[in-house]
């Protein structure tokens, strides 16, 4: 006989730890709007262990003026993104190589010429909110890099590869990244009314390639209807 009870309700979800974000605080003025192959190549240089690891991934960093990533300036390569002292650097690691990138705290980096001083680092368990947006996500080839449509629905099957349900889907405009092999298209990419778990497993597993250089990494966002709303009235 199988018999399995119900779940309870009840029960507060906890959130797993085998996979973390560490929240470095650094010291750096300023860096390339585009600095993700610059800034990738500078930490893999001291963490070679991340391309070995599938659910590693090295964030970009973003200032205030971003608007949550969801657009960005035209020209990324002749612009500079200032950082305050309130700006920070975030790895995304599995547990067991929490250690091996606390090593990484009192390095510092040259990212295309801008001097990056990292700092002592933080322990973030991932976000359970509903909302859910990675500010990169790659166009595999093949694709057309301006065939929303046919990006949404592979998006939609790399996600239910990972038993997400997605029941809304907002994808945002194109745009590159720099790479000495030929640029990399992405595009950003929204889920909304994901469940607790659902959200945990969409920032432990991502979608996509380029980690390393920030794309397929989901955070936490405030909601998908002002950014609906935005996109709407940008068009109009």
């Amino acid at each position: 006989m199988y018999w399995e009870d119900e779940k309870d309700e009840n029960t507060p979800y906890v959130v797993p730890d085998d996979v973390v974000d560490l929240v470095y605080r650094i010291n750096c003025r300023s860096l390339p709007l585009d600095h993700a192959h610059s800034f990738s190549t500078a930490i893999r240089d001291h963490l070679s262990w991340i391309d070995e690891e599938e659910r590693a991934g090295i964030h970009l960093i973003h200032g205030a003026e971003s608007g949550n990533g969801w657009m960005r300036p035209d020209d990324a390569s002749n612009e500079l993104l200032h950082l305050s002292h309130r700006s920070r650097m975030t790895l995304r690691v599995p547990k067991h190589r929490i250690e091996d990138a606390h090593t990484l705290s009192g390095r510092k980096l040259d990212i295309d010429g801008h001097s990056l001083e990292v700092g002592k680092a933080n322990v973030k368990l991932f976000s359970t909110l509903p909302t859910q947006f990675a500010r990169y996500v790659v166009v595999p080839e093949g694709l057309g890099q301006e065939d929303e449509e046919a990006f949404m629905a592979y998006a939609v099957e790399q996600l239910r590869e990972l038993g997400i349900t997605v029941r809304k889907l907002l994808c945002g405009r194109g745009h590159a990244i720099r790479h000495p092999d030929g640029d990399v298209h992405t595009r950003s990419l929204m889920l909304a009314d994901l469940d607790v778990e659902e959200a945990v497993t969409l920032q432990q597993r991502g979608i996509g390639e380029h980690r390393a250089m920030g794309c397929g990494l989901f955070i936490p966002h405030k909601g998908i209807r002002a950014v609906h709303k935005m996109t709407a009235d940008k068009q109009s």
